[in-house]
């Protein structure tokens, strides 16, 4: 589990880049004006660009200026900004959201082990988990159909990790999701979490898994076993 935490832009900053999913960014390259853009944001020239400025420096859109205007596309980072503000819509208005995922049970880095067993996380595991998590993580590898569908995770409830710091460093804020492990052969485990660094979104390949116990002996899991995780209350 990494602890690195990514910043984020601003609501002016999200509105164009949803203005510019509308024209057609997603799909492809669009080209627009600051004249055009300032326009339909009912927002002068300058704040127009930039608002694209900023955009692009968090990498949520790819720019080619021409003499005419330039170029837009939004990228893949842009396309789960958005997606993440629908999931937050649909949690206000959809209730009790279930994600399920399937994967293969993998060997982790072993990173899980230290920072699951950090005092700054243990403490607020057992406060807000209800629980002192085995010191490990049960990894699993997602179906490429399973990394899409990830995304849906933003809808459900999350019960957030504070982050802290000792003398020597500061710890990054992570996201627990309550979870159902189910087994091929249909057994389920219900007290485990997803656990994941907040707002970031590397590896989504990669779904970490704790618990009170000991996941892969409570599920006799080994290598290469598929798995379905339901992540949010039933």
């Amino acid at each position: 589990m990494s602890v690195t935490a990514t910043s984020v832009v601003g609501h002016d900053e999200r509105a164009t880049l949803k203005l510019l999913a509308l024209t057609g960014g997603l799909e492809g390259d669009v080209k627009i004006s600051c004249a055009d853009l300032a326009e339909q944001l009912d927002a002068s020239n300058q704040t127009a660009s930039r608002r694209l400025q900023r955009l692009e420096s968090a990498g949520l859109i790819e720019r080619d200026t021409v003499s005419d205007g330039q170029w837009v596309v939004v990228t893949d980072e842009g396309e789960h900004e958005l997606r993440a503000a629908y999931e937050e819509y649909r949690r206000l208005f959809e209730t009790a959201p279930q994600v399920d995922l399937e994967g293969a049970i993998t060997s982790g880095m072993g990173e899980g082990r230290h920072y699951i067993s950090l005092p700054g996380y243990q403490r607020q595991f057992d406060d807000r988990l209800g629980y002192d998590p085995f010191p490990g993580t049960l990894n699993v590898e997602l179906r490429d159909e399973s990394v899409r569908r990830r995304r849906a995770m933003d809808a459900v409830e999350p019960v957030p990790i504070d982050g802290w710091e000792d003398d020597e460093r500061t710890y990054g804020p992570a996201v627990c999701h309550p979870a159902t492990i189910e087994t091929a052969d249909g057994e389920t485990y219900t007290d485990a979490h997803t656990i994941a660094p907040e707002r970031t979104h590397h590896d989504e390949d990669q779904l970490e898994l704790i618990a009170p116990e000991k996941l892969r002996d409570s599920l006799d899991l080994t290598d290469g076993d598929q798995v379905i995780v339901h992540v949010g209350d039933d």
